[in-house]
């Protein structure tokens, strides 16, 4: 099972895997990296990704895109009304008061949550990782703007669990930039040095965000982070969509901005001159065909007018970088690189603003598209890296300030004597670029006063997790014990802080424990509130120190939570299931089409080749009624046929393919008989080479009797003579009707004969193996030793090689060749060739066949290597029969 990292942009998505020792961005099914975070809803199906960008067009009231941004917003926040306007499919109240969107899916008009649709999306991504990396995918780390806020997170996670994904961690795009920067450098500063201050800066299509990272050795740490929510490359596509706009009214009496299609391709073609007039500075000409009532319009735009237009836009882009600056503390001379990312700092303008304000180049090292995706990929082997950063102060009582480190876990110690609601909230509403500052009301349950009436203690455990989400992850109380004998000890006390409340119902709050951890366990160990029997809390410095140790019990409380915008756990239940659906409805549909195209590929295919290759294997009546039958179909297909289940058109694909399926094996028939026949005459004569060579006395095929080469040729006359008749009767017919002999005939004629041969047939193998190779006359040495080439003696060892047999019993001395280097002997026997090496002081005798070597035998001391695995039982008999003499 693999985990990836999901970068889940406003307008593009990228997905890439940390393997094969580096990071590897994964392309679509189109061969693409990125993915239009588009999601289109038809009739039957959806379409997400590339497919979906296609129909934004041509199908704009269903297809989905841009919604990234309305994730945990209110349908009443004053954002999303002013998107409304400019969005092409319908906006919709939920009956929590959050934003749905409507359209038309399944011929049945419905209203999808944020979560859904961008659940849509992540199930699209993960079936493109799963088909990639060919196994499941499950984990993964998405990423987020670092200004999301609690509910904006929560939203993204949801839609993570309604897709079937397991979210390890929802993690800033700048710190995922930052970790894509600092994982492969090699040169940073030790631990004990002072760190290196890199700027990242990530303008994209919908977003600006600036921050301050600090790189030692091993180390990362976010100092601070600015951004611009509303500032992105859709704002300069908006201006010259304004401009383009006006001009064709004025010109062409066209009023765009009424028709959402024409608007739709104007912002396309606007966002490709703006990304001609980053390369180009001269005057560049906008051509759309056909843009409204049949009318061609054109137009042109330079550089210089475009940073005209642009220049309330473009001067925002200082704003966060002063902001981040005061916010890390830190001056221009403490930066050591400013690292940009996002589309939209391709535009030569904004890095001009940017490296002027820091006085330095800009750097481009990071893909500008892929280097978010490529950081959460390197966050999954890096989980617990203290990288995150809370953004705003939380509660009243101010408990995690601005820029905190996070996960983080803090205990709060309250005296009630009842049960009691706890508010979060953001400290500062004027920097929330949100218009709710609430995150949610926790409710501690079944608090109850002490015996003797007292306000009990109560441990509340606060936490901001790995994703960034504050969350209140448990509650205690704790009682009072008495001593042995009844008497009552007791309790410790600590310094108290006056909440701020009503005057009658003041009670105490004390931060009394802090502890940041690596992980959600570890934090849990570090922070959490002691149990009975063992000292929890801090003795009161007013008691002295003689008192002895205390003993408290701890009781856990349940907590209502009551988050702000976020969807009910069995609503969301029911998302996964109704995701699940629509997986299975994309599923038979991707059958049912595939099904339609294979009847017309077949049918195109089979047309073209009845004209072409397969004209000879069919008479003109059967092509006639072939043609017939296909022209029907065509016309079927494009009318009843547009729309029929899977089963109709798999059943029209087996009725064509009853008349073509014979014409395609004749024709195959017809291409591979010859060569089979060749073959097959291949084999006959070699085997009949071989009779020939025995009967004309040739020593190599001495050890064969007269029985077994009588069965060989009578073998091979058989055979020869089937094959004649089978071709000659083959020629006489025409090449229309059905043959008189299959290929698979003659392939089992070949492996017939081939294992009728036996031991003759390897037999004959080994006889046909030659010798020896001709040894170098003395001129040859003579030459050999005037080129330096030495050759030393040999040792002077004789062989005896016997063969025994119930007819004779022959023995041949073996000398070794003065011509063949010192370490390895050579000798002729009859059949195979004898090699005998010796490498230091071990011996080693190969006998050489025209097979690869296929393993290593040992006896009496000796090492033989087989050839042949055929002729492992005569070389084994050989090698027992090999002695030195």
């Amino acid at each position: 099972m693999s985990v990836v990292g999901i970068d889940v942009g406003y307008q593009n998505c990228y997905i890439a895997v940390a393997r094969s020792g580096g990071i590897e961005t994964i392309a679509n099914d189109y061969s693409d990296r990125c993915t239009p975070a588009c999601v289109s809803l038809a009739s039957k199906n959806r379409i997400i990704g590339n497919a979906a960008k296609s129909q934004i067009i041509t199908n704009f009231k269903n297809t989905v895109h841009g919604f990234k941004k309305f994730h945990g917003r209110a349908f009443d926040d004053p954002f999303v009304q002013g998107e409304k306007p400019k969005l092409p499919y319908s906006l919709h109240k939920l009956a929590n008061g959050n934003t749905g969107i409507k359209v038309r899916y399944l011929d049945e008009d419905k209203v999808f949550t944020v979560e859904q649709i961008t659940a849509m999306l992540l199930t699209k991504l993960k079936e493109t990782s799963e088909g990639a990396l060919k196994k499941p995918v499950m984990d993964c780390v998405i990423s987020v703007p670092s200004f999301f806020t609690d509910a904006e997170r929560r939203s993204v996670f949801d839609a993570s669990q309604i897709a079937g994904l397991n979210c390890l961690r929802l993690i800033n795009d700048t710190t995922a930039v930052a970790l894509a920067y600092g994982i492969y450098k090699q040169d940073l500063p030790t631990a004990e040095e002072k760190p290196r201050n890199v700027v990242f800066v990530d303008l994209g299509h919908s977003s600006y965000q600036v921050s301050i990272a600090a790189f030692n050795k091993g180390k990362l740490k976010v100092l601070a982070t600015a951004f611009d929510p509303y500032l992105g490359g859709r704002n300069f596509d908006e201006v010259l969509v304004d401009y383009f706009c006006e001009d064709f009214k004025g010109r062409y009496k066209l009023n765009v901005k009424e028709n959402p299609r024409a608007v739709l391709r104007l912002h396309q073609e606007c966002e490709k001159l703006k990304k001609l007039m980053s390369a180009n500075s001269s005057d560049l000409p906008l051509n759309i065909e056909c843009f409204m009532n049949d009318i061609d319009v054109t137009g042109k735009m330079n550089r210089t007018q475009f940073e005209e237009f642009c220049a309330p836009y473009l001067t925002r882009v200082e704003a966060p970088l002063k902001a981040v600056l005061e916010q890390a503390k830190l001056s221009r001379d403490d930066i050591y690189a400013v690292e940009v990312v996002g589309g939209a700092t391709r535009i030569p303008s904004v890095k001009e603003r940017i490296g002027k304000f820091f006085g330095k180049d800009i750097s481009t090292t990071l893909n500008a598209d892929e280097a978010v995706a490529r950081g959460c990929a390197l966050q999954v082997h890096f989980f617990h890296a203290d990288t995150h950063y809370v953004r705003y102060p939380l509660l009243e009582c101010e408990v995690f300030g601005k820029n905190h480190a996070a996960p983080f876990s803090k205990v709060i110690t309250f005296h009630k004597k009842e049960p009691f609601d706890l508010e979060a909230f953001y400290s500062t509403p004027q920097e929330l670029p949100y218009p709710d500052h609430r995150i949610g009301c926790f409710s501690v349950q079944n608090v109850v006063p002490q015996p003797d009436g007292d306000s009990s203690k109560v441990k509340v455990k606060v936490r901001v997790n790995v994703h960034g989400i504050f969350t209140v992850s448990g509650a205690s109380l704790i009682e009072k014990q008495k001593g042995e004998g009844g008497e009552e000890v007791q309790m410790d006390t600590e310094p108290l802080v006056q909440n701020e409340g009503k005057a009658e119902d003041q009670t105490k709050m004390q931060v009394d424990q802090e502890g940041q951890s690596q992980g959600d366990q570890q934090s849990e160990d570090a922070s959490s509130c002691s149990k009975e029997g063992v000292p929890g809390d801090k003795q009161d410095p007013a008691a002295g120190g003689s008192r002895p140790k205390s003993k408290v019990k701890s009781i856990d409380l349940p907590i209502i939570t009551n988050t702000i915008r976020q969807v009910n756990k069995d609503i969301l239940n029911d998302f996964v299931e109704y995701e699940g659906q629509m997986i299975v409805q994309d599923k038979l549909e991707k059958e049912r089409n595939d099904a339609k195209n294979a009847v017309e590929e077949y049918l195109y295919d089979l047309r073209n080749k009845l004209c072409g290759v397969y004209e000879k294997y069919i008479t003109e009546e059967v092509g006639s009624q072939l043609t017939l039958m296909l022209e029907d179909t065509e016309n079927w297909l494009y009318e009843e046929g547009e729309d029929q289940p899977k089963h109709i058109y798999v059943d029209k694909l087996d009725a064509l393919k009853r008349f073509g399926q014979p014409i395609e094996d004749k024709h195959r028939e017809c291409e591979d008989r010859p060569r089979a026949f060749e073959e097959l005459g291949k084999k006959l004569q070699l085997y009949m080479k071989a009779v020939d060579c025995f009967k004309q006395k040739d020593e190599r095929y001495m050890h064969l009797n007269v029985e077994e080469m009588s069965a060989v040729e009578k073998c091979v006359t058989e055979s020869m003579v089937w094959m004649n008749s089978k071709m000659n009767a083959q020629s006489k017919i025409p090449i229309t009707q059905d043959a008189v002999v299959q290929v698979a005939d003659i392939i089992a004629k070949i492996q017939a004969k081939a294992q009728s041969g036996g031991s003759v047939r390897r037999r004959l193998i080994i006889a046909a193996r030659p010798l020896m190779a001709p040894l170098p006359s003395k001129e040859q040495g003579a030459k050999e030793r005037q080129r330096g080439v030495h050759r030393p003696s040999l040792p002077q060892e004789r062989w005896k090689w016997t063969e025994r047999s119930s007819v004779q019993q022959r023995t041949k001395v073996l000398r070794p060749f003065p011509s063949l280097p010192s370490s390895t002997i050579q000798a002729e026997v009859p059949g195979p060739s004898l090699h005998v090496y010796q490498p230091l002081s071990r011996v080693f005798c190969a006998v050489v066949f025209q097979c690869r070597p296929v393993g290593l035998f040992s006896f009496g001391g000796i090492s033989f290597l087989f050839w042949d695995r055929l002729c492992d039982n005569a070389v084994l008999s050989l090698s027992k029969r090999l002695k030195p003499e």
